[in-house]
């Protein structure tokens, strides 16, 4: 009895295979419909114009030059002439250190040098009646050689002790008071030269080429909505590598009271200007792994075109390769178009 179930059993399944497979056979596969219906969307009618790229990127104000007041000896301030935020002339007197030790050193050395040319004297006039001997007299002469540079190395030390301006500037806090003692290490103030400005920004490797000497750039600062210029100075020799930018050194033009040296500044830069550009809506631009794609619109049909993109602003992008004048390029409903749909346009621009 449980043989013939088994058996049984055994032909129902059989023949449900069998009738699964003759339906399967009786089905027809499925083919994609090819164009399907039309889709509606909009087209660009490629054209040229006047193009740039507008970049702002961040700057800093900085004094046209700037250094450290600091003492090249050790010493004790008996004089300071610091007006803290005033402004200095080159080669003012800024800070004197105490010279006493150097003035009577100044003085002794003065005295054997006196004592030391009179003996040669009185050699050389000994000399021409063989009184004493050529060594003699050079010896002589070489003492007072001697005393002559170690004066010119104390007036050296003496100079040291005052502390003078290197150039026309604005003076900043002064660090020491009177009466310090100070050291080559010891900070005493800044001095910046503020009647004329510089500004410092980066901008993206590929757009180094464009930075040369003498290209004037606009920028603005905070707290006013006025518009300065300046023009490049020099570019830094290399590209930093962490950042891929180029560093850009200007000089501010004019002098506005307006501008103070550390603040923050807006560039804006105009960069690949193209009075004949060839350009298509941004957002017509599809991008993929390696290249980039626009949809064309041909006879009806859409037509994937590679195309290669130069500079662009908010709204349009420049095409370097792939388009002509006068193509129609679909601008909306991209996700939707595959390679030879039908298109229906519902507006051109």
């Amino acid at each position: 009895m449980k043989g013939l179930r088994w058996i049984a059993t055994g032909l129902l399944l059989s023949s449900s295979i069998i009738a699964c497979k003759e339906e399967k056979k009786d089905e027809k596969p499925a083919t994609p419909a090819k164009g399907g219906g039309q889709l509606q969307a909009e087209a660009f009618i490629v054209r040229t114009t006047s193009l740039s790229e507008n970049l702002e990127v961040p700057g800093t104000i900085l004094p046209y030059e700037q250094t450290e007041i600091r003492p090249e000896i050790s010493g004790r301030v008996v004089q300071l002439n610091i007006n803290e935020g005033g402004f200095v002339q080159k080669g003012s007197l800024l800070v004197k250190l105490f010279d006493g030790d150097l003035q009577a050193q100044l003085k002794k050395l003065q005295v054997q040098l006196q004592i030391a040319e009179k003996t040669a004297e009185r050699y050389k006039a000994l000399l021409k009646i063989n009184g004493v001997s050529q060594q003699e007299y050079d010896l002589s002469e070489l003492d007072a050689s001697n005393l002559r540079a170690d004066i010119d190395l104390v007036k050296v030390n003496i100079a040291k002790t005052e502390i003078r301006a290197p150039f026309n500037g604005r003076m900043g806090l002064r660090q020491i008071s009177l009466g310090a003692y100070i050291t080559p290490t010891t900070l005493i103030s800044t001095i910046s030269q503020v009647g004329q400005l510089k500004m410092e920004f980066s901008v993206p490797e590929k757009y180094s080429d464009e930075m040369r000497k003498g290209r004037s750039v606009k920028f603005t600062v905070a707290g006013t909505d006025q518009s300065f210029g300046a023009s490049i100075l020099a570019t830094e020799s290399v590209i930093e590598s962490n950042t891929r930018t180029l560093k850009v050194r200007t000089v501010i033009n004019g002098s506005h009271a307006l501008l103070v040296p550390g603040a923050f500044a807006k560039v804006a830069l105009q960069l690949g200007e193209n009075d004949q550009a060839l350009i298509i809506p941004t957002q017509a631009v599809i991008p993929q792994a390696r290249n980039k794609r626009v949809i064309l619109y041909r006879n009806g049909v859409a037509d994937f075109q590679e195309v290669r993109t130069g500079i662009r602003d908010s709204s349009y992008v420049q095409i370097t390769e792939g388009l002509k004048k006068g193509d129609t390029v679909v601008t909306t409903a991209l996700l939707s178009i595959r390679e030879g749909s039908k298109i229906k346009l519902s507006k051109v621009q």
